[in-house]
Order: C-alpha cells, then structure tokens, then sequence
C-alpha cells in the first residue's frame, strides 16, 4: 500500500464523473442499478468509494488506477484507520457498508479471492430508542404554526406547515416520503378518513390509513393551495373537493413557488415551528422530520399493538427495527393507525370550528 494521503487543503474540484472511476466500479454500479437504489445511494456508494480508494493509491487524483488486487486486508485496514481520524462513527459505518457490497461483488465476479471486509473493524451502532416528543411539546409546536404573529410574510403559509406536521405526527412519514407523495396517493375513505399510499425506502410501497381529523386538515391545506396557485387546478371551478381539483400526478407537498417542496424546504419549515415553540417544543439537536416520526412510533407503541402492524405502518424491513418502539402484541394495522392517542391534537379545534 502506498503512504497513505496526508489530506492537505485542495482547492475545490469538479465533481468526478464515472469516467475517472476505475471499469469495475462502474460495472459494479450498473450491477446495483437492477436493484433500483435511489439517486441518494448511488451517490453514497461513489463518495464512500472515492474516499478510501483514495487512501489506497496515495493520491485522489490516481482513483482510476485502483486494481482490485490493491484491495487486501492491510490496505482496507491501514485506508479504514485513517479514514476514522476524520470521520463520525455513523459516516464510518455507512463507509464500511459500501466497501461491504463492493467488495462481496467483486468476489462474486471472480475479481477478489476473498471479501477483505471481514476483518476490518466498524463502529458499533448505539442502542438507544429515538427521542420522541411529549404531547405538550407537539401541542406547542401546532400553536406556533397557527400564531397570528407567525403568519406575517407573504411566504408564511400555515395550513401547509400544519399539514406537514400533523402528517409526519400521524402518519409516521419520513422527509423522503412526505416529499415523494403524490395527490393520486390520498384516496378517501367511506368513513371520513383516506389511504395514503406510500413510497418507502428500496421503492417499497405502503398504505398508511389515516383518520377523518389528518383528512380535514390536508383537505384545508389543499383548498388554500388552489387559491394560491389557480392554474394548477383542474376540472370545474365549482367543485369544492380540492383532491378533484388537482391532477392525481400533481405533488402533495409543494413550496411557495407551487412545485414539489425541497428537502431544504421541508427541514426549514418545522425547523423554524421548533424555533417559535421555544422551549416548550423540547427538539433534540438535530432531530427534525424524524423526530415527529419517531413521536408516531412512540405513542402507538403505547397503544395495544402488536410489532407486526408497527412495522407495516412504520416501512421497516425487519421486525427488529419496529421492536425498538414496541414490545406488546395487538390489533390489526387499522385499527393500529385509528388509537394514535396525538389525534387529540386535531380534536379541539375541530370542535372549536363547528361551535363557531
């Protein structure tokens, strides 16, 4: 193995393109495109890939050169060591994982005698449960969406700030999957409530059911946006189902400009709920979008439902995962779904709104 890089200070470079990636990375990559990974992981497996291939020729420049006989056990144990100097634990776990996959395909394509991995240590994920929000926290964070005072811009917009709350409280979604969503996705129900049909992670669709008080607010949101934005409706003017007036392709989540809401937009719209909650919204460092999914899985696992629906509602692959939120068994994912104890956070102002 050559000296490893000191990584001193560069100036910022073009993004590498494919090309300047060795043959066998590429055919690994049209290998894990029969798998339908998303642009973000395609994107993970070239970054984790460029810097410990980067380690193991001594020059960021010479990626291109990498053979796989240059990968051995010292060379990925010397390229991992150097690699954590600089990294978090969980960038070196997900670092390890792509080097995993590399490598276990590179042994299957007959390049590699043996799979390196095995031997080169990682960090052990915590054992911790994810922090959820207390109910008042959650109620908190509702009124600061709703203030008079935080409603002045012309940008504000709190019925879609609402809707993007209550459905992640409510339906667990994550940021991926609030912005993925579709309108064609939410299909009503006979009793009041609706479906909405979710595209989890791998593609890996769900139905999550939702109750008539999630369905009332993201119908309300969904009438404000067609006054926002009245050429991206469609059908009759006098037809007061918003859903009808909008094309079933159409998102369900947009930002002010009408187009499918960003990932920067999402995270800055609850970001900015917490910071006019204050204290009372009791947010962990970091935690935004999943932290109000991480609430969802709480609360139902507070109720009588078995692992098994949890992990239906939740998109998680395994058992294991949901088991984290739950140990007691139940009823069924519908019934699962309606005993969210944090629809109480609908409740009152429906009421208020039919007294008036």
């Amino acid at each position: 193995m050559h000296e490893l890089w000191p990584r001193p200070a560069h100036p910022p470079r073009t993004p590498r393109t494919d090309a300047e990636r060795p043959a066998w990375f590429r055919a690994f990559l049209t290998d894990r495109a029969t798998r339908k990974p998303s642009l973000h992981t395609l994107e993970a497996y070239r970054h984790d890939f460029d810097a410990i291939a980067a380690l193991v020729v001594g020059d960021p420049d010479r990626i291109r050169a990498l053979t796989p006989r240059s990968i051995t056990k010292d060379t990925m144990r010397q390229a991992f060591a150097a690699y954590a100097d600089s990294h978090a634990a969980a960038s070196i776990r997900r670092c390890w994982s792509t080097w995993n996959t590399l490598c276990s395909y590179l042994f299957t394509a007959d390049l590699l005698r043996a799979n390196p991995m095995d031997v080169v240590g990682r960090p052990k994920p915590a054992k911790t449960l994810p922090r959820s929000l207390p109910p008042t926290a959650a109620q908190a964070l509702l009124a600061a969406i709703d203030a008079p005072a935080s409603n002045k811009r012309r940008t504000d917009w709190p019925e879609r700030d609402r809707a993007i709350v209550l459905t992640a409280l409510l339906a667990g979604l994550r940021a991926q999957e609030l912005r993925g969503a579709n309108i064609g996705d939410l299909r009503a129900t006979d009793d009041g409530g609706a479906v909405l049909h979710v595209r989890g992670k791998g593609n890996k669709d769900r139905p999550v059911p939702i109750e008539a008080g999630l369905f009332d607010v993201l119908s309300t949101y969904l009438a404000t946006r067609v006054l926002r934005f009245p050429q991206t409706r469609r059908g009759r003017a006098a037809d007061t189902d918003a859903l009808q007036r909008l094309p079933a392709s159409a998102p369900l989540f947009v930002g002010n400009d009408g187009y499918r809401i960003t990932r920067g937009a999402l995270q800055y719209r609850i970001l900015r709920a917490f910071k006019l909650a204050g204290p009372d919204a009791h947010r962990a460092p970091g935690a935004l979008v999943h932290a109000l999914r991480h609430t969802y899985a709480t609360e139902l696992a507070n109720t009588n439902i078995s692992v098994y629906s949890l992990m239906k509602l939740l998109g998680h692959e395994s058992l294991a995962t949901s088991q984290r939120y739950v140990i007691s068994a139940g009823s069924e994912t519908k019934a699962a779904a309606a005993q969210n104890p944090l629809y109480g956070l609908i409740e009152p102002a429906a009421r208020s709104g039919k007294a008036e």
